[in-house]
């Protein structure tokens, strides 16, 4: 096996140069910002939040300076300071302005960058980088000593080889992420269509049709002696849609009540208020988030009903300037359901379950194709594990 050093074998390894001359950033710029040459900052958070924005924007002279570090997509960047150090991602194609952000080196390759994007995200490329990291209270490492590492170069038949079975992989978990985007609305345009066109109904309250749980301040929990624990679920992760290394653990042992598996519903209901499926594997409930379950009313029913009310939440919580944006209770005890009849229900039961059951399904097979994908990043590069 040959090796070379990223240097070598990279026709860009570049970084973000601040600049005392622009400062100042934008998160909401305007169409005449745009006109004027603004671009976005690429960075570790977009990537994490999944380049849905809100990004942040440089002005044209900023762009400019920044000419070696503009993006036009599918370039490789490596976060090479603080606590995500080492994190991996692509650059989508954003249709718009992009340079690299802070903390950040881009890189693109002389061969295939699939291969070294895999590369660098398996436990072998990792563990390369950790090699180099300096520094306790905010760990980093530099472009210069970056540039030095020495990487694998197999064929280019080898390398297409080992990418392609990747990249199968996330193309497997992207058309089951599309499929869920589609799901989803199509059951919101079946419920939106009960909610507008029911004629016979009783009335409730979010609070009587479902259980809305609370977690706990999971730092009180911490895992003891041979527990092993579970990772927490925050705000942080719901976001995201996983847990991950860095995420905080707890006793296995908590009740059953606060422990949170792939499907459920889970609710933040203090800071960012949002409402979603967990896609995640088993975890722990932390505190500001509701586990909602019902033993009355279908998972779709209470699940949609409080995505109903999650604008007007947003809208109570942001109004409490003085504290941290939140609802409490009284907020799900006056927020109106409308119950159809039982027979209704079902019939819709009959419709939207199986979507849901759908739904859940595709995230179960994209959490196995993580798992195999993680075996295979490891068993691939494992040949080379003991030359770097």
């Amino acid at each position: 096996m040959k090796f070379d050093s990223l240097g070598n074998v990279c026709t860009k390894v570049t970084d973000y140069v601040a600049n005392g001359s622009f400062k100042s950033l934008k998160e909401n710029v305007t169409y005449e910002d745009r006109q004027n040459g603004y671009a976005a900052l690429i960075r570790l958070a977009d990537y994490r939040n999944q380049f849905k924005g809100p990004f942040q924007y440089i002005d044209k002279h900023g762009y400019d300076y920044l000419k070696k570090t503009k993006l036009y997509g599918n370039e490789i960047v490596i976060s090479n300071v603080g606590a995500h150090l080492g994190t991996v991602f692509r650059v989508p194609k954003l249709h718009l302005p992009m340079s690299l952000g802070p903390n950040s080196i881009v890189i693109s390759t002389k061969y295939n960058d699939d291969y070294y994007y895999y590369y660098l995200t398996s436990p072998v490329g990792q563990s390369l980088m950790r090699s180099i990291v300096s520094g306790s209270a905010q760990p980093k490492f530099n472009k210069t000593d970056f540039k030095k590492l020495l990487v694998p170069v197999p064929s280019l038949d080898e390398q297409n080889r080992i990418a392609g079975k990747l990249l199968t992989i996330d193309k497997k978990i992207r058309i089951n992420r599309q499929l869920n985007a589609n799901l989803d609305e199509l059951m919101s345009e079946i419920f939106e269509r009960y909610v507008t066109e029911a004629n016979a109904f009783t009335t409730d309250s979010l609070s009587n049709i479902a259980d809305y749980k609370n977690g706990l301040a999971m730092q009180k929990f911490r895992p003891k002696g041979a527990d092993k624990g579970l990772p927490v679920l925050k705000i942080k992760e719901l976001n995201q849609g996983f847990t991950d290394s860095s995420s905080d653990r707890c006793s296995s042992k908590i009740s059953n009540d606060v422990i949170v598996k792939t499907g459920d519903i889970i609710f933040s209901w203090s800071g960012t208020l949002i409402v979603k499926i967990w896609a995640g594997t088993t975890c722990g409930l932390n505190q500001h988030l509701f586990k909602v379950t019902s033993d009355k009313y279908p998972k779709w029913f209470i699940y949609k009903w409080t995505e109903y009310y999650l604008r007007q939440f947003q809208s109570i919580a942001a109004g409490k300037a003085t504290t941290m944006g939140h609802i409490k209770r009284s907020d799900l005890k006056q927020a109106e359901v409308k119950i159809p009849h039982k027979s209704e229900i079902d019939r819709l039961d009959k419709i939207i379950s199986p979507i849901f059951k759908n739904y859940v399904n595709n995230i179960l097979e994209i959490n196995s194709l993580k798992e195999l994908k993680n075996e295979l990043l490891s068993k691939l590069f494992e040949s080379v594990k003991n030359v770097v």
